[in-house]
């Protein structure tokens, strides 16, 4: 079903485009379009069907674009990230016994405890 309207909704977009390219330029804004002489696209009777099938075009992009995504909300299945138990718990941290110095003595005993790389020489 899903993949039939996206083939509509397709085929929509491109009668679309073209519809909206064949239409006369009435604003002239890149200096193309307008234009006198008969040609194919002249009369007045022909703007007023290439308006009227635009209209209905875009109505129809309209509708599918909205079935579109009413199906795709409708095949979701509802989430809760609170009632969410497939997740593992994590084990909390176990904590620092005190040494008696403070933050500052326990990283120092970090440092220490810890093979270092090579450092950058320090200013004194």
């Amino acid at each position: 079903m899903e993949t039939v309207i996206i083939v509509i909704h397709l085929m929509l977009v491109v009668v679309l485009i073209g519809v909206v390219l064949v239409q006369k330029s009435e604003g002239g804004g890149l200096g193309i379009g307008g234009g006198g002489g008969g040609g194919f696209m002249s009369s007045r009777g022909t703007a007023n069907l290439l308006t009227r099938t635009t209209a209905i075009v875009a109505g129809l992009f309209f509708v599918t674009s909205l079935l579109l995504s009413w199906l795709a909300n409708y095949e979701r299945t509802p989430a809760s990230i609170i009632n969410n138990t497939s997740a593992p718990l994590s084990q909390p941290a176990t904590p620092v016994a005190p040494t008696g110095g403070g933050v500052l003595d326990s990283l120092k005993q970090q440092e220490q405890q810890t093979p270092s790389a090579p450092q950058p020489p320090r200013s004194q």
